[in-house]
């Protein structure tokens, strides 16, 4: 007897050229027919694109540096706001948990792709972001905001890359900081990657008041020397931040 008519979708999932749709007929294990088809049901289509990602993995998605760094965020807060338990009311966006739960907060953003080159104009940014409602969405820019502004009046970018966040600033426009600045509600001290006028490091601290304490003078030796035109004042407490060569007045 000659089996029904099914309609199947086949993924070659370590390319994921394509998602593609068949006619096929069998009699019992042997094929007797095998049609293309044009379309498949949407559903399918997307648990196909879904069995594809899961083996290409998560960078076949169209990632972005900011969306790196909200990713970076949001597993910062959940480290560091962990109940007795363990638990956190933050979500983990790690590979793992992220590949687990591709039908919940991915699948809804696939329809209507069907191909590899298609997956560059998901969004993204739309999709990860609704793993947050909008409390936390509000919290996590107050909580690891991603630009911090520094004594000079610079409106700098927090990098959260590293696990650590991290703030690449001038010197001299932290001149007046008494002490590094602290996110998650004052939990988690900020690396300050401290730079010379031609933005190369000269001290990478985490304890800023320890650095004018203890270091300032040598490297206020050694910057006056190579920026002579530059202001290095004797006492960094109390000067003037500035993004320029001087500030004014001086």
């Amino acid at each position: 007897m000659i089996g029904p008519t099914r309609t199947r979708g086949a993924v070659r999932a370590a390319l994921l050229v394509a998602v593609l749709a068949h006619r096929v007929r069998r009699l019992g294990a042997l094929i007797l027919a095998d049609q293309p088809l044009g379309d498949m049901p949407g559903g399918q289509s997307v648990a196909a694109m879904l069995d594809g990602i899961r083996a290409l993995g998560l960078e076949c998605l169209p990632w972005t540096r900011d969306l790196r760094q909200w990713r970076a965020r949001v597993s910062l807060l959940r480290a560091q706001f962990l109940d007795p338990a363990g638990a956190s009311e933050w979500p983990d966006v790690g590979d793992a948990a992220l590949l687990a739960a591709l039908d919940t907060w991915l699948a809804p953003w696939l329809e209507g792709v069907t191909r590899r080159d298609r997956l560059a104009r998901v969004d993204l940014r739309g999709a990860l972001h609704g793993l947050l409602d909008w409390n936390q969405r509000r919290r996590l820019d107050e909580l690891a905001p991603t630009h911090v502004v520094v004594p000079s009046g610079s409106r700098v970018a927090v990098d959260y890359a590293g696990g650590t966040p991290a703030l690449a600033v001038r010197l001299q426009e932290v001149f007046g900081w008494m002490e590094s600045p602290r996110i998650a509600g004052g939990r988690v001290p900020v690396t300050l990657e401290l730079l010379s006028p031609a933005r190369r490091p000269v001290q990478v601290t985490r304890d800023l008041a320890s650095f004018w304490a203890r270091g300032y003078v040598e490297v206020r030796k050694e910057l006056r020397g190579r920026y002579p035109k530059h202001y290095w004042p004797d006492d960094p407490l109390t000067a003037t931040a500035t993004r320029k060569v001087r500030p004014p007045g001086q």
